[in-house]
């Protein structure tokens, strides 16, 4: 049997036995080893997903908005060691004075969020007081933590922060003069030949676009109320499977912002446990100092991802998924096939 027979009846077993709805896609070098589609993009009128359907994928967008400030730097108008005080013209007067760009990239600013994952589990809590479809813009977040205490000094530890890439956004914004969906779909989306993808409004969706959907007991509901009705700078990209990895090949190819600055996106910033790290907006697993895997991620309710970049393999995947769960698992399963056959004597785990 063909690897890539094997690698193929490998993920359809897998997504069979996770009742996997989306799209999986595997890439080595120039060559697609394996390609599918599961379930339906739209339940109600058994719309099937396809190569070509759009899927939303939360905070795997962060990486887009890490490219953007990254650009900003190359051109001189801010450095990552810039001051938030000195970038944005809005006012938080509990932040501490400290905080800079690179502090709100690598997730260790200590500034409030608005979704606070250790006393928060519920991300539909949230707009219980403010309307999830008021919420269309990066400002629309402010209120949220604008005067909020700040959880711990700048530079102290990773902790996860959602507010800080809004603040990202905002900056872009400032700084730009456009506002952030536009700028990330000229001076990103277009120069990586990500064509179909985009920042979408859940209820103004165009054409072949994946609903997000919620299990509940023995039904499912749609994540219409459940998210912010436009994502932005801290998530909720629209993207198809082949335009991630056309965002990862123009990143490793420099087509989006140049080799030095590069380097600093995906340099392992961070230490967040075991062999992950972080880097500005991405996520990297390291062993004996060296990379082996850069990947993003994102989970909302109604959808989830995985996209990731194996340097020593040349290997790419972009998994995204129209239910809260199945990217994961599915990854494990292509890894645990690499690993089996240890190409380039290289072990994923």
């Amino acid at each position: 049997m063909s690897k890539h027979i094997e690698l193929h009846n490998l993920i359809h077993e897998s997504c069979k036995e996770l009742d996997f709805s989306g799209v999986v896609l595997v890439k080595q070098g120039t060559e697609i080893l394996s390609e599918s589609s599961h379930d339906y993009a739209n339940r109600s009128d058994r719309l099937p997903n396809t190569p070509g359907t759009r899927f939303g994928i939360a905070s795997g967008s962060k990486l887009f908005t890490s490219i953007g400030i990254g650009q900003l730097v190359e051109k001189g108008v801010l450095s990552f060691d810039t001051r938030l005080k000195d970038c944005l013209d809005i006012d938080f007067p509990h932040f501490d004075e400290r905080v800079t760009i690179h502090h709100l990239l690598t997730h260790t600013s200590g500034i409030p969020d608005y979704f606070d994952e250790e006393v928060m589990s519920d991300f539909e809590e949230l707009w219980k007081e403010r309307p999830v479809y008021h919420m269309r813009s990066l400002k629309d977040f402010l209120p949220f933590f604008q005067s909020s205490q700040m959880k711990f000094t700048p530079g102290d530890r990773f902790h996860y922060n959602n507010a800080g890439f809004i603040l990202l956004g905002l900056i872009i914004e400032q700084q730009t003069r456009q506002s952030f969906t536009d700028y990330i779909e000229s001076e990103i989306f277009q120069k990586a030949g990500m064509e179909s993808s985009g920042y979408f409004s859940l209820d103004c969706l165009p054409f072949n676009t994946a609903v997000g959907y919620i299990e509940e007991e023995n039904s499912w509901r749609t994540n219409l109320y459940s998210i912010p009705v436009k994502g932005g700078a801290d998530g909720g990209a629209f993207i198809t499977a082949s335009d991630m990895i056309n965002l990862w090949e123009a990143l490793f190819s420099y087509k989006l912002v140049n080799e030095e600055t590069t380097g600093k996106l995906l340099t392992p910033h961070i230490h967040v446990n075991g062999e992950v790290h972080y880097g500005y907006g991405i996520w990297m697993n390291q062993r004996n100092e060296e990379i082996y895997k850069y990947h993003v991620m994102g989970y909302d309710p109604g959808v989830s991802f995985r996209s990731s970049h194996y340097p020593g393999l040349d290997l790419k995947l972009s998994i995204p998924s129209n239910r809260e769960s199945g990217p994961f698992e599915v990854t494990k399963s292509i890894e645990g096939y690499f690993e089996s056959i240890k190409t380039d004597s290289i072990i994923l785990q």
